[in-house]
């Protein structure tokens, strides 16, 4: 079965050029009328560009139908006008996809608060500050796809990429609460863990492997987590062709006796403590007590049946 966007509305920030034009361009094949948006700027965040608009060239030479949005995702105002843009010209919203970011690489030693502070700015108030500006219109129309952007350096780490690493495991977080906070709105929100060579990663890539991991290669995955019977709360990573899930899990917790709960009794059990066995994907940080108090319950046989996280 094909998966159709028609009649459906979408924004891509960050859609002038790499993955975030790719998305542009295969959602308006499939029938979506698509805002492109990009501030134009060089990878760090300066300067400004027309590379909206040619992507809007490009939709509609396709028989597609497009428009171009300069706006910064760190201007909460300026994204509160492109949905309302969107809205007036087509009637809704009902595909976002996060995609707009900078890189300020350097070792933590080396890195100034100004540079920390922007690329977390960029990355993760700028993704929240797009989808708050999409959040009441979507709760209205109940619909709505959100796809946020993170990245391994979030997940798993990576030398010199602090700020973005921190920024990359917060948008990961966001969704998770989005998710349970739009789930009765019809929103579902997920997450993509893209590897790709675009402009972003151009001197990190051999040139073979620079081809090999065609921004193209993560449309399917991207796409999918925006269709209409998009899963929820997924961390899914993509490049090259290969996709995989990511989770965030917890092991069984282990619970001290009263006159164990001390920095020796803790380190003593820390074997076991930090097993990596037993593990559950928890919905929502509620389980975590719930983890704790079965321990307990499974111990002592007493116990609150539930608590909050």
């Amino acid at each position: 079965m094909t998966i159709s966007f028609k009649d459906k509305v979408a924004i891509v920030t960050g859609a002038g050029g790499g993955l975030g034009r790719e998305y542009a361009l295969e959602l308006a094949r499939r029938g979506a009328k698509v805002v492109v948006n990009d501030l134009g700027g060089s990878r760090d965040g300066t300067g400004h560009s027309d590379m909206a608009l040619k992507v809007v060239e490009e939709i509609e030479a396709m028989g597609g139908e497009a428009m171009s949005n300069g706006g910064s995702v760190t201007e909460y105002e300026q994204m509160e006008k492109m949905v309302a843009d969107a809205k007036q010209k087509w009637g809704g919203v009902h595909v976002l996809i996060n995609n707009a970011g900078v890189l300020r690489d350097k070792t933590f030693a080396k890195m100034s608060p100004e540079d920390f502070e922007f690329v977390l700015k960029v990355h993760l108030t700028g993704s929240a500050f797009v989808t708050k500006a999409c959040w009441e219109l979507m709760r209205e129309q109940a619909y709505g796809r959100i796809l946020m952007t993170a990245s391994s350096t979030g997940l798993f780490g990576n030398f010199g990429q602090a700020n973005y690493g921190a920024a990359k495991l917060g948008l990961a977080g966001l969704t998770k609460t989005l998710q349970l906070e739009g789930g009765k709105y019809n929103i579902r929100v997920n997450t993509l863990s893209p590897v790709a060579g675009t402009r972003m990663t151009a001197d990190l890539f051999p040139e073979e492997a620079f081809k090999l991991f065609d921004p193209v290669n993560v449309v399917p995955a991207a796409l999918y987590l925006v269709s209409e019977d998009a899963p929820t709360n997924a961390i899914v990573g993509a490049g090259a062709g290969g996709y995989h899930s990511s989770w965030t899990v917890m092991n069984d917790a282990v619970w001290l006796p009263e006159g164990e709960r001390t920095v020796e009794g803790f380190a003593a059990r820390w074997d076991e403590i930090s097993s990596f066995t037993n593990l559950t994907a928890p919905q929502s940080g509620s389980e975590q007590s719930g983890n704790i108090l079965k321990a307990m319950q499974k111990v002592t046989g007493t116990g609150p049946s539930s608590a909050r996280g």
